[in-house]
């Protein structure tokens, strides 16, 4: 990848810092306009239009870097064809103690164990008040406060909190890093989950007269009969799509740096095999209808087209800028145009699920 020079040096100086601050070092410059925007490339053939949503690519940030909301247009403006903003509690809460975020570098991944720290509905309410006269699609990925006695509760207060400003809804059930939170992928608890949350977005549909998608973020480390009931449900309760997956608690494959032993989840490249793995397994018991967002391990334009081939609609990723630098999204929309044109493809559509069987076939 061919960086500018000062690009370069900025993401160089970004690695000497520990993990946390230069994340918060690259919100501010992102904030403060610092870092230049970049022309996307202009390829209708990656469009995708999901649920009344039209993405002009297919490629989104991930929530997680932008929890509060502070940058949305920033990270459209990299080139991105959506953002997550999240995730977000009703509350604020300080998340769990520092350090709590690790760079692998020999394996190009991310340790994190952030617990949903975040400044709460209000906060990300006044940000997105502010730019909701402004085009682009910016999704919002709630979640519960971790001394909630009400989980479920909060999911549905967050529905209604963003319902007319959200182009969709992340359901975020699948962070290893508040207690019991996956606990609610459970069939019996996740019924629940779903039947509320769907009741909450129908009647928000009733009153701002527009359907706001909801997808439910799973994670990774599922067996494949509770993969099984998760697709049921959410197809039995017209949850409108997935995203595949959130970060692992396996430790399987690391070079064994101390680094490695931290709790927390594992994102990128580490994560790209399972993640994949869980996405075409996803899309085949889903079908061919369900919206799916492939997730983890994303780092180039070969493995952005692996994922839609294996199933995924729209991509999403973020540790991978960690190594990377913002030049990435760049070069995986651009490489993604020459992966079309190898193949004589007038759509993404037309790769996806080409190599589902391959993958779901795969062991993790």
């Amino acid at each position: 990848m061919n960086l500018p020079w000062l690009e370069n040096a900025a993401l160089k100086g970004l690695q000497c810092l520990d993990a946390e601050t230069a994340h918060r070092a690259t919100v501010v410059a992102l904030k403060s306009g610092l870092m230049p925007g970049r022309k996307a490339l202009q390829d209708p053939r990656q469009a995708v239009k999901l649920c009344d949503l039209t993405f002009p690519n297919p490629l989104g940030m991930a929530a997680g870097f932008d929890k509060n909301g502070e940058v949305p247009d920033a990270l459209l403006n990299l080139g991105f064809g959506y953002t997550e903003v999240g995730s977000v509690t009703p509350r604020p809460q300080p998340g769990n103690p520092k350090p709590r975020v690790f760079r692998l570098p020999e394996d190009q991944g991310v340790i994190n164990r952030y617990g949903f720290n975040n400044e709460g509905h209000d906060a990300l309410r006044r940000r997105l008040d502010a730019r909701k006269k402004l085009s682009g699609i910016v999704g919002v990925n709630v979640g519960a406060n971790k001394d909630a006695d009400d989980r479920i509760a909060d999911y549905v207060a967050g529905i209604y909190r963003f319902a007319d400003m959200a182009s969709y809804f992340t359901v975020n059930i699948s962070s290893p890093n508040t207690p019991g939170l996956r606990d609610m992928q459970a069939r019996s608890v996740l019924a629940d989950l779903l039947t509320s949350v769907i009741s909450a977005r129908d009647e928000c549909t009733r009153k701002i007269g527009r359907h706001v998608p909801v997808l439910l973020k799973i994670a990774p480390d599922v067996a494949d009969e509770d993969l099984q009931d998760i697709v049921e449900e959410v197809l039995a309760k017209n949850v409108e799509g997935l995203i595949v997956s959130n970060t692992t608690i396996s430790r399987e494959g690391l070079s064994g740096s101390t680094t490695d032993r931290e709790a927390g989840g594992l994102s990128g490249r580490p994560l790209f095999r399972k993640s994949t793995i869980m996405l075409a397994r996803a899309r085949k018991l889903a079908g061919p209808d369900l919206p799916i967002i492939g997730v983890g391990g994303i780092d180039s334009a070969d493995t952005a087209w692996t994922k839609i081939e294996a199933g995924a609609d729209l991509l999403q990723l973020y540790s991978s800028l960690v190594f990377k630098g913002p030049a990435l999204v760049e070069e995986i929309i651009s490489g993604l145009a020459r992966k079309l044109d190898t193949h004589g493809l007038s759509s993404l559509r037309e790769a996806r699920d080409t190599s589902v069987e391959d993958w779901a076939a795969k062991t993790t």
